[in-house]
């Protein structure tokens, strides 16, 4: 299988992450997957921020379920970028996208989306939170899910399974060969993040593991191997 290189909020180490920019420059550089987030506005847009308030990422403050798409369309994401939704992106790049949801809410919404846009074979959702991934399975016959999780021991295979995932998204600072066997006999990929160091692409390599997150589009190219 080829290893796959997921571009985090798009090249997020050298663009502002998660804007148009930042997206166009991870396809312009070659990485096989686009990772972004997703939140709901307070007028249910699906808009692509990471964290759940607009404070660290723009030049506004607040959380972002408390402003409406204009209000947060106002707000320079960096660079003089704006705050995009799901269906900018979806039309600005054509790479597979890793969609990361919060909530039950966003799975919803996302799954709206997915089904008027036919995009079971493009958007792979994930998600740190088990009934989040559950939802969109439910709702999006078919869909690939991912579980992420920062700690975590061999659980997490288990917790991957009962969401239906096939896919676990694990921090490569804890990653450990006991961990990837285990998902490996219930049949998961692994992909680690966030992997930004030739100590953490050796490891990678060591593991055997099956796709990286990194904010760099260099590791496209000196992490080129078949897992």
């Amino acid at each position: 299988m080829n290893f796959l290189t997921i571009g985090h909020r798009g090249v997020m180490g050298v663009e502002p992450e998660n804007t148009l920019r930042s997206f166009v420059a991870a396809e312009r550089a070659g990485l096989d997957v686009i990772e972004l987030d997703l939140h709901l506005s307070k007028d249910r847009a699906l808009v692509i921020m990471h964290d759940a308030e607009v404070d660290r990422t723009t030049d506004g403050t607040g959380p972002i379920s408390e402003k409406t798409l204009a209000e947060l369309r106002a707000l320079d994401a960096g660079r003089g970028e704006r705050v995009p939704v799901l269906e900018e992106v979806l039309d600005a790049v054509k790479a597979p996208l890793q969609a990361e949801i919060k909530d039950v809410a966003a799975a919803r919404a996302l799954a709206d989306v997915m089904g008027r846009r036919d995009l079971v074979g493009r958007v792979e959702v994930s998600s740190f939170h088990d009934a989040a991934l559950a939802e969109i399975a439910r709702l999006v016959p078919g869909v690939r899910t991912a579980l992420i999780a920062g700690r975590y021991g061999t659980d997490v295979v288990e917790r991957a399974v009962d969401a239906g995932a096939t896919t676990v998204c694990l921090d490569i600072r804890r990653l450990t060969l006991e961990v990837v066997e285990h998902a490996r006999k219930a049949e998961l990929r692994v992909f680690g993040w966030v992997v930004n160091t030739q100590k953490h692409l050796r490891l990678v390599r060591a593991l055997e593991l099956d796709g990286a997150t990194t904010d760099y589009p260099e590791i496209k190219r000196t992490g080129r191997f078949t897992a």
